[in-house]
């Protein structure tokens, strides 16, 4: 079986100007592997729409990758824009995968109903935004990774 081809962009001002270390999207890389991902790509950009857009339509349309997970941007800060950065990119959204990422925090924290995470399907690409904190990503990508297979065969139009 072909490896999972994932991309992992990390949006934090902080991180791309090499004030702070991306814990986060060392971790999803991490991660991935027990599903058999491979990071095909790893980016970081500052919370700007326009930067996380760019990286997620290259991402998908150009490199055709499987899977794009971005950690950070998804809390209440003015700076924090990437669910919008992934609503202008996606064709459809799949509002069960976020949903579940909150139902299983809600279980350690109420503090994971404040996440605005999204998930949609660009072409033939499933992206998935994930909080920034290592703590959050490991919960929430615990919580919807064994999913991932799965949702790629239905995207080829595999079984259901």
């Amino acid at each position: 079986m072909n490896p999972i081809e994932i991309a992992v962009l990390t949006c934090s001002d902080r991180c791309s100007a090499g004030e702070s270390e991306d814990a986060s999207g060392k971790l999803v890389s991490e991660m991935i592997k027990t599903i058999g991902g491979r990071t095909a790509a790893y980016d970081i950009v500052p919370d700007e729409i326009t930067a996380i857009k760019e990286k997620l339509l290259h991402y998908c349309d150009t490199l055709k990758v499987n899977v794009v997970i971005t950690t950070g941007g998804t809390g209440f800060s003015g700076r924090d824009v990437t669910p919008e950065a992934t609503s202008q990119a996606i064709e459809k959204v799949i509002p069960g995968l976020p949903e579940l990422m909150r139902s299983e925090g809600l279980k350690k924290t109420k503090k994971a109903a404040l996440s605005r995470g999204i998930c949609g399907i660009r072409k033939n690409t499933i992206i998935i935004n994930l909080p920034g904190s290592p703590k959050a990503v490991k919960e929430s990508l615990e919580a919807v990774l064994d999913l991932i297979p799965h949702s790629l065969e239905m995207l080829k139009g595999g079984k259901h």
